[in-house]
């Protein structure tokens, strides 16, 4: 079997609300570029990644020279086309390898009709488990519904997600405002769901030393673990060694050469590990060994996924033995998604692992070139600043932070 053609789509999928981070905010939609695969013997896989616009189909249009010809089976011959570590010194070309590794083991699991997961070694569950992954948000701009900035407003949209898809781990993204209103905005929202657990997420925003005072001030809380308080190896070990609370992240581990240097000197307790960041499913899997080699911990991270890199999600959480947490998932937040049949459905806060081969998904192709259209229309967004505060910056003197009634 050979690759014949890579066909790279950007699209724009619209999200209930804004949502808002400590580098800025989606503007209500989520920008992916889609990318499908062909082969000579009619089989074609789907891949996925973030971002997108003229500069991502290019990029996939510049891989045809590696890949047409190749066999999608080889992934790892694949790997050093694309990433070779000195060949690509100057491009960053990860997330494009993940798109085409999606494809390519889609590809595999079609040809040998088996599902993914069957190529990853079997399943050791039949769903995987979510928490709620909640944001402040600004009003829906067409509806004005939608709004999360209080602790109150936070509550019920934690409550009313728990109601409708039946999370029982609950994440909170923040980095938004002062440190002080979010400890207090995260501590009620322990109260209100004393049986539940709990993870805090500030994208880095805060300095070694609030780190710190927020891991002290949260002990006593059900926490899963304190995601990326502030940034860098250094800093995280930093905060380690003052406090109790497994550290985790998705920034500062995401190659193996990183994930070596944490185990030789740890800075981190649990590994996120995401299906784009990593460079494909396989290289997820493989750290996933390592760290249970050295007895870590490992969760999923999401990226703001549609449903094809959900299902690498799936596949993924499907197999690995040391993930003792619910994933992440930005899913909920979509109001629509390109798989024929609709968005995947939660059941008691989990979704079933696909089991048809391949991936588990098809690609509607009428609301890909919808989609398609729309981000024409739309073009891109600002995904690293917030123009409703444009003088604002992550890890700054509180007194300039962003006012909650902002």
């Amino acid at each position: 079997m050979k690759i014949t053609d890579i066909k790279a789509t950007t699209v724009t999928l619209p999200l209930e609300a804004p949502l808002r981070h400590s580098n800025g905010t989606h503007w209500g939609r989520f920008v992916r570029t889609v990318v499908e695969v062909e082969t000579d013997e009619g089989i074609s896989g789907w891949g996925e990644m973030g971002g997108g616009g003229e500069s991502a189909q290019l990029a996939f249009e510049g891989l045809k020279a590696y890949l047409i010809g190749h066999d999608p089976f080889e992934l790892e011959q694949l790997r050093f086309k694309i990433c070779n570590p000195t060949a690509s010194l100057y491009n960053n070309r990860t997330q494009l390898l993940a798109a085409i590794e999606f494809a390519c083991l889609d590809i595999m699991g079609k040809k040998l009709g088996v599902p993914v997961y069957k190529l990853l070694g079997g399943k050791l569950r039949d769903r995987v488990r979510f928490a709620s992954y909640l944001f402040f948000r600004y009003p829906n701009e067409t509806t004005g519904e939608g709004e999360v900035r209080t602790a109150e407003q936070l509550i019920a949209h934690a409550r009313e997600l728990k109601e409708k898809y039946g999370f029982t781990s609950h994440k909170l993204k923040a980095g938004v405002f002062d440190m002080a209103y979010e400890l207090e905005c995260y501590k009620e929202l322990a109260a209100a769901f004393p049986q539940d657990s709990l993870r805090f997420d500030p994208n880095a925003a805060y300095s070694v030393e609030q780190s710190v005072a927020f891991a002290k001030a949260i002990e006593g809380l059900n926490n899963d673990y304190l995601e990326d308080p502030t940034w860098g190896l250094n800093g995280m070990r930093r905060v380690r060694e003052k406090t109790h609370l497994p550290l985790a992240t998705n920034t500062v581990v995401v190659n193996f050469e990183q994930l070596a240097q944490n185990i030789l000197d740890p800075a981190v307790d649990v590994i996120l590990l995401d299906t784009t960041f990593w460079g494909g499913i396989k290289p997820c899997l493989k750290a996933a060994h390592v760290c249970e080699t050295f007895q870590y911990s490992v969760a999923v991270h999401s990226s703001g996924e549609l449903g094809i890199q959900l299902a690498t999600m799936l596949h993924l959480g499907a197999v690995i033995p040391n993930m003792p947490f619910a994933i992440d998932g930005h899913y909920h937040h979509l109001t629509d998604d390109i798989v024929i049949g609709g968005k995947f459905q939660y059941r008691n806060g989990e979704i079933a692992v696909p089991e048809q081969p391949g991936l588990g998904v098809k690609v509607d192709r009428d609301k890909l070139i919808f989609y398609a259209e729309e981000y024409k229309r739309l073009g891109g967004y600002l995904y690293d600043r917030d123009p409703k505060r444009p003088d604002w910056y992550p890890i700054i003197p509180n007194d300039r932070w962003a006012d909650p009634n902002v």
